[in-house]
């Protein structure tokens, strides 16, 4: 099985930042306090992002809307944070689709609201 490594360097940055943020501030804070934390963090990392980019989507070649996104981090990789409980598919199907609909390789979603900091890696097909 071989292992996708696009973009390795900047979501390991991300992720560290992310559990530098929950170790020093824990679970229980709305997703806002934890946004502006990992900007923050980002920011000493020296990464380029924006935060709460409104990126277009697209059907069928057209673009028919835009949504929202966390952070576009060096204008590859997205990353939606959360501050719940348990993650669901549901969040999973989040990420996934605006992969798809962003035409974006790389993602992270993260979660800030578990006991332990919980991040999930996703990477879309070539193939798509």
């Amino acid at each position: 099985m071989l292992l996708d490594t696009r973009h390795n360097a900047v979501t390991k940055e991300i992720i560290g930042g992310a559990m530098r943020v929950h170790s020093a501030l824990g679970s229980g804070f709305p997703e806002n306090i934890y946004h502006r934390s990992l900007s923050l963090e980002m920011t000493r990392a020296g990464l380029a992002f924006e935060s709460e980019v409104h990126l277009p989507v697209f059907y069928l070649e057209t673009q028919v809307g835009a949504r929202r996104v966390d952070f576009l981090v060096d204008d590859c990789v997205l990353v939606e944070i959360k501050a719940l409980t348990e993650l669901n598919p549901l969040n999973h199907a989040q990420i996934i689709n605006y992969l798809n609909a962003y035409r974006l390789e790389v993602g992270l979603l993260i979660n800030f609201g578990e006991a332990s900091l919980c991040f999930k890696r996703f990477v879309r097909s070539h193939s798509r």
